[in-house]
């Protein structure tokens, strides 16, 4: 069973090499090895997960070098549920992006480009979650780095070229501190094995210590997007393509989430600065649902509101109990899945109307039924309406906050409510002003390409397009027959709007939605399962005796 733990990383990667021998000459067969590959790296998630469950952390040394010297992969609790997770989601949204990429005759989306790529993001995910050491994690977020620049520049145009250039320098500094980290931390003692590490810094002076764990959570903040480390997601992610944007959003920021859970238990266990992270969490909270408050465009508004959840998931990192640990376990899977799914539906808002600008757009439910549906049980969701898994993991956190009884818990517990309350106010302004109200004068039509006159981003080409009746005139309509798919350029990127949405789109969509409320139906045995890894996490003898072997 051990020797299942490379599989996920070892099948995408040789899986891309297959995607760029057939290119564009076979591009059915290219999308079949990519479903089949990521069907398979599912199925053996959910085997690791169960595996890890029944028999403790599996262990897998590449070459069969002992550590320090060998790449050790391990799959616990933890890793086994976010693997699983992760490969879910990602699935649904290669579906997706297929019945985008073949509505619009691939135009936007080459799949030579976007298949390997995506593979790579995949592959790079997966070796995060398995690594056992500092060195692979870097590696691990080194892959995703170089897969994410690709998905976020696909088009080529200006405003995508310029979020991915951000994004990437960015996360070039950040990268830049983590080698400074793990240097740091091998020269202090001889090894960057997580499992080595659990016994070894201990024996290190304190101020070396927490310099060491200030670096590594300012590194992995940076990856979270935790307040005030967030100023880069708001205008790198809304400008991709809706998948990758869907994919980037509900995982990639859950990646450093994960990294803090595994470092801040396994490393530095004591909860040396526990106030830091509540106050950041306190402060992520309110200054991304205030941002969220203030936006008119969807995509913005849900980078916002992914800031502000991301709040919740430190906050119990921050308290370092079992409960709080559980909590934030369950609220992670919980917000990978409803955070995914509401970038889809804000996708196919935008193929239905042309634009997520909400104040040029309405009349949704009644024009668009299932869409209406398959935006408001994940945005119920997301505000923790009662039973789904959103109130189930903010219960879980702020039942935790009380046990606990300090000053930073209680004010936390009360952060969260009115977060919750803030993060309903913004679901409900969506509803109302994209479904609930009358369609407003001069929506764009479907079947509709609009084209301006000048563009004072992109030197040159073809600008950003202009909903006629809204003030942003000069605009040129040229009309096509109701129902057929055209290209449009809006807000300086390709748009295609169809009266009836493609199949896989709202079928991978539905399918994201179905196992959001899964996570309600399984709410006892998911529940269970992150409370046993919870207390795996704050044990630490399963992880290291399954590594070391003693």
């Amino acid at each position: 069973m051990n020797a299942l733990a490379p599989l996920p990383v070892l099948l995408p990667l040789c899986a891309t090499g297959l995607s760029l021998a057939f290119g564009t000459r076979l591009k059915q067969l290219q999308r079949l090895i990519s479903v089949a590959v990521l069907t398979a790296v599912l199925g053996l998630s959910v085997t690791l997960m169960i595996a890890a469950d029944m028999r403790g952390p599996l262990t897998v040394h590449l070459g069969d070098f002992a550590p320090p010297l060998g790449i050790t992969l391990v799959a616990d609790r933890l890793s086994g549920l976010m693997l699983t997770v992760s490969s879910a989601v990602t699935l649904c949204v290669l579906v997706y992006s297929l019945g985008q990429g073949m509505a619009d005759r691939d135009e936007e989306t080459p799949v030579a480009v976007f298949h390997p790529a995506y593979l790579i993001l995949v592959a790079g995910v997966s070796c995060t979650f398995l690594a056992g050491d500092l060195v692979n994690l870097y590696v691990g977020f080194e892959i995703m780095l170089v897969a994410s620049f690709v998905l976020l520049t696909l088009g080529g145009t200006g405003p995508r070229i310029r979020a991915g250039s951000t994004y990437v320098i960015i996360s070039l500094f950040s990268s830049m501190l983590f080698l400074t980290a793990i240097a740091m931390t091998y020269a202090a003692t001889g090894t960057a094995n997580f499992a080595q590490l659990a016994g070894r810094l201990a024996g290190l002076p304190l101020g070396v210590q927490t310099l060491i764990q200030a670096m590594l959570l300012t590194v992995f903040a940076i990856k979270a997007a935790v307040f005030p480390l967030a100023a880069w997601l708001p205008d790198s992610y809304p400008t991709a393509p809706a998948p990758v944007t869907a994919v980037f959003a509900g995982l990639l920021t859950k990646v450093g989430v994960y990294c803090m859970l595994r470092t801040e238990t396994l490393l530095f266990p004591g909860n040396r600065l526990g106030d830091l992270l509540m106050a950041a969490a306190l402060a992520s909270m309110v200054v991304g649902i205030l941002g969220a408050v203030a936006q008119t465009d969807l995509k913005r508004l849900l980078s916002f509101t992914l800031i502000s959840h991301i709040g919740y998931m430190v906050f119990g990192i921050g308290l370092a109990t079992r409960d709080a640990y559980g909590g934030a376990i369950v609220y992670v899977a919980h917000h990978i899945t409803v955070q995914t799914t509401l970038f889809l539906v804000a996708g196919l808002i935008e193929r239905r109307s042309g634009t997520t600008e909400l104040t040029r757009i309405g009349g949704l439910a009644k024009a668009a039924p299932l869409l209406a549906a398959l935006f408001f049980v994940p945005a119920m969701n997301l505000a923790g309406i009662p039973p789904l898994s959103g109130f189930i993991g903010k219960l879980g956190l702020m039942r935790a906050g009380v046990a606990d009884g300090g000053v930073w818990a209680w004010i936390l517990v009360i952060g969260s409510a009115v977060t919750s309350l803030l993060t309903l106010y913004v679901t409900a302004k969506v509803w109302n002003l994209a479904f609930w109200r009358a369609a407003p004068p001069g929506q764009a039509a479907t079947g509709t390409v609009l084209e301006a006159d000048s563009d004072e981003d992109d030197d040159g080409d073809e600008g950003p397009d202009r909903i006629p009746g809204t003030g942003d005139e000069p605009v040129r309509p040229r009309h096509q027959p109701a129902g057929r798919a055209v290209a449009a350029t809006l807000h300086g990127h390709a748009v295609t709007t169809t009266t009836k949405l493609p199949l896989p789109m709202t079928g991978a969509t539905a399918a994201t939605v179905a196992l959001g409320l899964a996570f309600t139906v399984f709410a006892g045995p998911l529940t269970s399962y992150t409370d046993r890894a919870a207390a795996e996490l704050i044990a630490r003898a399963p992880y290291v005796q399954a590594v070391l072997g003693r």
